[in-house]
């Protein structure tokens, strides 16, 4: 997938992870890392971001492991944006699909 791309749709994958659960940020970027391929640096400052942006909050967490972590929660808002994105990507997947099978317009 190419990189330009990729780092377009990455605030909303962060944020369709945190609709399914809290997580904090080394799980969050290991699990994106893997699953399409972006850096692990890449997400910490997304997640500043979006915490910036009032779409995530965060809280402490004791860990059995070590320090505290650093979770993020999807906030109110986070989850109004996450579903326009949802929308705006089923419409645009739609017509490129449409595009690439070479189905005429209507």
């Amino acid at each position: 997938m190419n990189t330009q791309y990729k780092k377009s749709i990455l605030d909303m994958c962060v944020l369709a992870v945190l609709d399914r659960d809290d997580n904090y940020g080394y799980d969050m970027a290991d699990y994106l890392s893997k699953t399409i391929e972006v850096e692990d640096v890449s997400v910490y400052p997304l997640l500043r971001k979006l915490a910036k942006d009032g779409l995530v909050t965060t809280y402490l967490k004791e860990s059995q492991t070590g320090p505290p972590r650093k979770y993020y929660r999807l906030a109110d808002e986070g989850r109004k944006v996450l579903n326009e994105y949802r929308k705006d990507w089923k419409e645009f997947t739609a017509v490129v699909n449409q595009i690439l099978e070479g189905e005429p317009n209507e």
